[in-house]
C-alpha cells in the first residue's frame, strides 16, 4: 500500500511538472511572435538602429530570389534595407499571418512599394508593385539569428513593367 501511494505521488509530481512546463513553451512562442511583429513596425518606420534590439551581431539571412544579397551579419541586413529604401522609398511591410513552434516564427506579409531607383539592371519605372513574402526567422536569447524568405521575382518585375524584357514585346 505505502509503495503504491509513493508511485502515485510520482506520477502526480510528474503531471504536474509536465504541465507546468506547457505554459513556458507557449510563453517563449508569444515572445518570439512579439519579436517579430516589432521587427515589422521597426522596417515600416526606417529606424534601423533599434534592429539591433532584435537582432543577433551575426544574423544571417537566406534567400533563393535574392542570392546576390549575401546578408552576414546584422551591419550588412541594415545596408541591404538601405539599398531597398532607395530602390523603393514609400515602402511598406504587411504581416498577415505569424505562428511560431520552438525557436521558429514563420511569416506571410506583403511587401509593397513604388520603385523609384535602380534596382540591379532595371531602371525606375515609377510603378508600384505588392509582392507576397513568405519565410522563417529562428530565435535565440531574443534575438532572430536567421531568416529564410521567399517570393516571386517573376511576379514583382511583371508587376513593374520589367517584364517580359522588351526584346520579347518587340518580337510580338
Amino acid at each position: 500500500m505505502k509503495k503504491r501511494k509513493v508511485i502515485s505521488a510520482i506520477v502526480l509530481l510528474f503531471i504536474t511538472a509536465s504541465l507546468n512546463c506547457a505554459p513556458a513553451v507557449d510563453d517563449q512562442a508569444a515572445k518570439n511572435k512579439a519579436v517579430v511583429v516589432q521587427t515589422i513596425d521597426v522596417l515600416n518606420t526606417r529606424e534601423y538602429e533599434k534592429l539591433d534590439q532584435f537582432y543577433a551581431q551575426d544574423f544571417k539571412r537566406y534567400c533563393q530570389a535574392t542570392p546576390e544579397a549575401k546578408v552576414e551579419s546584422l551591419n550588412d541586413f541594415k545596408a541591404l534595407l538601405s539599398e531597398w529604401d532607395q530602390q523603393f522609398p514609400d515602402a511598406v511591410y504587411e504581416l498577415h499571418l505569424i505562428a511560431a513552434e520552438g525557436d521558429l516564427v514563420a511569416f506571410y506579409m506583403t511587401y509593397s512599394g513604388t520603385q523609384e531607383g535602380q534596382m540591379g539592371p532595371f531602371p525606375p519605372t515609377g510603378k508600384k508593385m505588392s509582392l507576397e513574402c513568405a519565410g522563417f526567422n529562428r530565435l535565440e536569447n531574443g534575438k532572430i539569428v536567421e531568416t529564410w524568405v521567399t517570393w516571386d521575382n517573376l511576379a514583382a518585375l511583371t508587376e513593374l513593367g520589367h517584364f517580359p524584357p522588351p526584346s520579347a514585346e518587340a518580337d510580338k
